[in-house]
Formats: structure tokens, C-alpha cells, sequence
């Protein structure tokens, strides 16, 4: 492909100029996205104990970005992000959502257009695999917020990944029917997306798929064959440590037969991939975040920076690496492109696609990114705070401990915060002040 088709594809006109001589056709758009996943917990990102081929492949394919973030510390919100493109407390989705009313800290705003309704604009045919976390009920379920079909899990997390039960409640669905499927979800969700994409093959309206796990989302439950192996082959590995490789692994796995059914169905070559995590790994679940320091609920980068990359065959380069700040949310404007959209409502992402062809205009290093969350128990049913522009990053990993300052270039494994008196640290604050201010006037909890 010349560069100069790749210069326009920046701008959605590769799928939408006839004079570039191009077939109008538009490739199939597939995100997977993990469940607590730590950022070292993939063999390449330099995890020694731990074997990842299926999604290392990915990584080696196309794009890896070296500098994305989750939009939070926790499901809920980056998955919003995800769904809209905007901050997840401008959306209603400041926390967690879950079962209980007393310990729900979000409310999806039915209002905000989603991922899903703008793939539906651009002709995909849309359906959500696996695991949604915006809403238990009516008007915040899936088929109603965009999606053409649903196969999978409302809720947070499941208490058993046999059992599919979350507080005694069955909330695995397909579309709003309840559903008792057998066996480990992981496999389960696996055989649902390699069903679709087998039953989508040769259509002439391309699909999105949004494949999102719970795994390794704790409880952690690796199937005994998986964890055996791991234990064989890691004898220095603890229980837990080695509970939480076998369950990647056995995630990885899956992750290969779903990408072979895609080349099976002669449909890899006309397909975009993302690969994600929701947030960092869980330590006290034996995750690994690398030499990051801190791990999920925490503003420290192990709680927030996760794996990303980007497959696009014949446009994206294998081995390719981008270096720019990105974060979840951007996913939303960046698939629009790839679907020949452009976004003109008003969203807080950014597009990834010039970056990856040479056309940056710098944005993404220099705007100002926040990463917020609201939770109970020890918060108090507080937010908790970080914010970062360029080099510097402020932030606090509860409510109620003073802001930390760190030059995440120089330091980014934050040993040594930097003087609250100085002007980055003042700037940084002030800047949080006018998010809090604006989301503030966003309900989050339902009317």
C-alpha cells in the first residue's frame, strides 16, 4: 500500500473516495478485551513465567502501543469509555456497577451515542460476546444501547466461572433471554464468538464484534488440566501465582481459536483487532504488573497502564510501535475512522490513526488526560483522583491521602515524587478542579 493511501486513510478516505481506485469494502472490526489483565502478564511484554503465543502473535502483527492506559482502576468505567469515547464520569459511570443499590456507583446515561450505534450507522452488523458491566436491567442493556446481539454476562464479575452465578443471580443472557450455558466461561465465550464469526463469513455487511472476557478477573479458577501443567513446568511459581498464569494462559488459548476460526473463514484479511485490558492486574490475586509499580483500584501505573495493540493487515505494519499517550476511550473516535465515520458529537477521545501514519499533530502528547473513580467501603463513597500532561502525573490512590507528584518520564516507576510546591504540581490541581467541576453536573446514579 503507497503512502500516500495511507496518508488518507486518516481522514476515512480510503473507504470512501471512489478516485482511489480501492473497493468500498470495510473491514470487519473485532475488540477483545481482557478482564484485569496485568501488564506483565503477557510473555511479550517480558513476562518470564508466564507463555502467551496466541496473543503475542497479535502484538508482533501489528501495532503495539507502548504508552495506553485504561480509562480507570476498575470494569465499569473504562468499559464506558470504550462504549463512548468520553471520560466515564461524563457519562454517568464514575464506579462500578453492581447488584446491590447500596454499593452501585454508576448509571449509565442512556443518552450518550455508543460504539455500537455508530458501527450500526457505518452498515456493521454489531454483537457483544462476553462480559457488559453497564447495566443489570432495562434501558441500560446491551441490545437496547446499540448492539445487534448479545451472548453473554450483565454483571461484574461471576462468583464461580463454572457456575455463572453473581450474588445467587444467573445473568448470562442471549440478547435479553436468560440462559444456563455449561461449562468454564472462557470456553464458553470462545465457542459464542467462533459461532458468529463462522455464521458472519461471507456476508456483505461487515461485522463488529466486541469479544470481552472475564478472565483473569478473580475468582481465580483456571481449569485443573491448565493449572497442572503451569505447576509442572513453574515449580518456584506459589499457588496463587500459579493459578493466575494457567488461567492467562487457558485465556490465550482461547484467544487462538478464535483467531483461527477468523482465518478460517477467510475473513483475517479484511479485519481489524484490538487487544486490551480493562485495568491493571490484581495483585492479591497473583497477577503480575511488571516492573510497573502498584495494580488495580491504584492510580500508580500498574493500575492503570495496560497491553494494547492493533492488527490491520496489509495497512498496518507488522512490528510497528506507537509511543503515544492513548487511552481507552480513543478506541471510540479511532474505530469510527477505520469504519469511514467521523464523530460530530462531542466525545474526549482523539484518533489514533494519524499517529500510525505519520500525519500527528502532537495531541496526543500534550492534551491533558484524567483518571478518576467513586467506590465505597474504604473511600467512603469518595472519588479518588490522577491527572496527567506530558512528563507529569498527579495523583492519589484514595480520597483521603495528599496528592503525589511524579515526572513519569524521568521516574516512571514513581520512587520520587516531586515538590507539591511546584508549578506543575499547581497546574495539574487546577486543571483536575475544572473536570471535577464539569462532570459533577452528570447524574450517576438512576432517576
Amino acid at each position: 500500500m503507497t503512502h500516500k493511501l495511507l496518508r488518507n486513510l486518516y481522514i476515512g478516505s480510503l473507504l470512501s473516495c471512489p478516485v482511489l481506485g480501492f473497493a468500498q469494502e470495510k473491514p470487519n472490526i473485532i475488540v477483545i478485551l481482557a478482564d484485569d489483565l496485568g501488564y506483565g502478564d503477557l510473555s511479550c511484554n517480558g513476562g518470564k513465567d508466564i507463555q502467551t503465543p496466541n496473543i503475542d502473535k497479535l502484538f508482533a502483527d501489528g501495532v503495539r502501543f507502548t504508552n495506553f492506559y485504561a480509562n480507570c482502576t476498575v470494569s465499569s468505567p473504562t468499559r464506558a469509555s470504550l462504549m463512548t469515547g468520553c471520560y466515564p464520569d461524563k457519562v454517568g459511570v464514575p464506579g462500578v456497577i453492581r447488584t446491590y443499590e447500596s454499593d452501585n456507583w454508576g448509571f449509565f446515561n442512556p443518552e450518550t451515542v455508543t460504539l455500537p450505534d455508530m458501527m450500526n450507522k457505518a452498515g456493521y452488523q454489531t454483537a457483544l460476546i462476553g462480559k457488559w458491566h453497564l447495566g443489570l436491567e432495562s434501558p441500560n442493556l446491551p441490545t437496547e444501547r446499540g448492539f445487534d446481539f448479545f451472548h453473554g454476562f450483565l454483571g461484574d464479575m461471576m462468583d464461580d466461572y463454572w457456575n455463572h452465578l453473581r450474588h445467587g443471580n444467573n445473568y448470562m443472557r442471549m440478547n435479553q433471554t436468560e440462559i444456563f450455558p455449561e461449562g468454564h466461561a472462557t470456553d464458553i465465550f470462545s465457542d459464542w464468538a467462533i459461532e458468529y464469526i463462522k455464521d458472519k463469513a461471507g456476508d456483505k455487511d461487515p461485522f463488529f464484534l466486541y469479544l470481552a472476557y472475564n478472565a483473569p478477573h478473580f475468582p481465580i479458577q483456571p481449569p485443573p488440566e491448565w493449572l497442572e501443567k503451569v505447576k509442572k513446568r513453574e515449580k518456584s511459581a506459589d499457588e496463587m501465582r500459579a493459578k493466575n498464569i494457567a488461567l492467562v494462559e487457558h485465556l490465550d488459548f482461547n484467544i487462538g481459536r478464535v483467531m483461527n476460526a477468523l482465518k478460517e473463514s477467510g475473513e483475517s484479511g479484511n479485519s481489524v483487532i484490538i487487544f486490551s485490558s480493562d485495568n491493571g492486574g490484581h495483585l492479591p490475586s497473583g497477577a503480575s504488573n511488571g516492573i510497573l509499580r502498584g495494580g488495580k483500584q491504584e492510580m500508580y501505573e500498574g493500575g492503570i497502564k495496560v497491553p494494547a495493540c492493533m492488527v490491520w493487515e496489509g495497512t498496518i505494519k507488522p512490528g510497528t510501535k506507537s509511543e503515544k499517550l492513548s487511552l481507552t476511550m480513543d478506541l471510540y473516535p479511532t474505530l469510527c475512522s477505520v469504519a469511514g465515520l467521523k464523530v460530530a458529537h462531542r466525545i474526549d477521545g482523539i484518533d489514533l490513526l494519524p499517529g500510525l501514519f505519520g500525519r500527528s499533530t502532537g495531541e496526543e502528547d500534550n492534551r491533558m488526560v484524567y483518571f478518576m473513580r467513586r467506590e465505597g467501603g474504604m473511600y467512603g463513597g469518595q472519588c479518588y483522583y490522577a491527572v496527567r500532561k506530558g512528563s507529569y502525573k498527579l495523583l492519589q490512590n484514595t480520597p483521603f491521602e495528599n496528592y503525589q507528584l511524579f515526572d513519569i518520564v524521568k521516574d516512571p516507576y514513581e520512587q520520587n515524587p516531586l515538590e507539591v510546591s511546584s508549578e506543575q504540581f499547581q497546574d495539574l490541581k487546577s486543571e483536575l478542579a475544572q473536570h471535577i467541576r464539569g462532570a459533577g453536573s452528570i447524574p450517576w446514579q438512576r432517576p
